[in-house]
């Protein structure tokens, strides 16, 4: 893959490139969620500032609300919310699990009846592609049938074999909606199976002869736990072609992230950072604080005052702990800020000690509670 290039490794773990309209990321990379064109509470100059080069939107939402066909209008994905780096957008399989009480599921597609006004709409493998190139998006994910676990071998392989299929349909879209002499975006496949490790390797197999320019493994964080979750990363993640990106869906926590780029990861998203920070819970080099708490009602430290975010160096705890309480929407806007201030900071600190080949002592380090901050680039 041409535009993926792989610029270190130590054991799993890898540092790359991926390069993509005039914009490189930097890997592994974390992606902020803004799932309805808009990082909640999070201005793009903020995001900007934190370091981030792609973010995530939602397929699924966008159809509904306000629907691809007028974004597509108004100059696509990248115009409409001011954003000019990277996007990748997923397929709406996420939401075939968490709307189940909201469609109907067939091995033509999905049936969702809008949870805004009731109107139905088919979310099809091809419907979704089509949506995806209607919105810009860098990174166009395949429709996928995405479970609750635990579940029952026969569902998880239903669900697998019904994705399999699907990718196959998303990749013959992609390819017949191609428009000559326009910027080609990237398609991922997604590798489902549960936490069965014989059904990942199908799964891997199967999506590697339909041939796709980067690999997901989707399906987790979805009740199995952390140690469920890990063992299929750790079993799933060598067996994807070691030349392209790897790309974990909806992952995690700070930990999460150390941890699975240790077993050969390279992108991650989670709407994580952002619905703890509306919540006062606060990620960073200290592990988490929750500012609600009444210990930090006279706290006059800065929540992070070596960090180069506003939001973490030039205000006390205190005051944030005074913004929770008196409900104010700066408290949930600032704390959101610094979150993915620090979750990028994560992935630069794990990139320069994988570049210096001492990323075990970073992972040990990190593990007794003495995480190591990047130097500033």
């Amino acid at each position: 893959m041409l535009n993926f290039r792989i610029t270190a490794q130590d054991g799993a773990a890898r540092a790359a490139r991926l390069e993509l309209a005039q914009t490189t990321m930097p890997t592994p990379a974390f992606m902020p969620v803004g799932t309805a064109a808009s990082v909640k509470g999070v201005l793009p100059q903020q995001l900007r500032e934190t370091g981030a080069t792609c973010l995530l939107a939602n397929c699924y939402h966008l159809m509904l609300r306000p629907g691809a066909q007028t974004i597509a209008e108004l100059g696509g994905l990248h115009t409409f919310m001011g954003w000019e780096r990277l996007i990748l957008t997923d397929s709406g399989g996420y939401q075939v699990m968490s709307l189940a009480k909201l469609r109907r599921l067939t091995d033509k597609g999905v049936q969702f009846q809008s949870h805004i006004d009731g109107s139905r709409h088919c979310l099809t493998p091809e419907r979704s592609v089509e949506i995806q190139r209607l919105l810009g998006a860098n990174i166009v994910m395949v429709l996928d049938e995405c479970i609750a676990l635990p579940a029952p071998k026969a569902a998880v392989t239903q669900a697998m074999e019904r994705s399999l299929r699907w990718a196959e349909r998303s990749k013959a879209a992609f390819e017949a909606g191609a428009e000559k002499g326009a910027a080609r975006p990237l398609l991922f496949g997604i590798v489902q199976g549960g936490t069965d490790e014989a059904l990942r390797l199908r799964s891997a197999s199967a999506l590697q002869q339909v041939g796709f320019d980067g690999y997901a493994i989707g399906g987790l964080a979805v009740g199995e736990g952390q140690a469920a979750m890990l063992r299929t990363v750790r079993a799933t993640a060598p067996a994807l072609p070691a030349e392209q990106p790897r790309y974990l869906m909806g992952v995690g926590t700070p930990d999460d992230l150390v941890q699975a780029v240790a077993l050969g990861v390279d992108m991650f998203d989670c709407v994580l950072p952002t619905r703890a920070g509306r919540h006062g819970v606060a990620y960073g080099w200290f592990g988490q604080f929750n500012l609600r708490n009444q210990r930090f009602a006279a706290d006059a430290q800065a929540l992070d005052a070596a960090s180069a975010c506003p939001a973490s160096s030039q205000f006390s705890r205190a005051y944030l702990h005074h913004l929770f309480k008196a409900k104010e929407l700066l408290g949930q806007v600032l704390l959101s800020w610094h979150n993915l201030a620090f979750y990028q900071e994560l992935m630069a600190a794990m990139r320069q000690s994988i570049a210096a080949q001492t990323f075990d002592d970073f992972v040990a380090r990190w593990k007794a509670g003495e995480p190591q901050r990047p130097d500033p680039a």
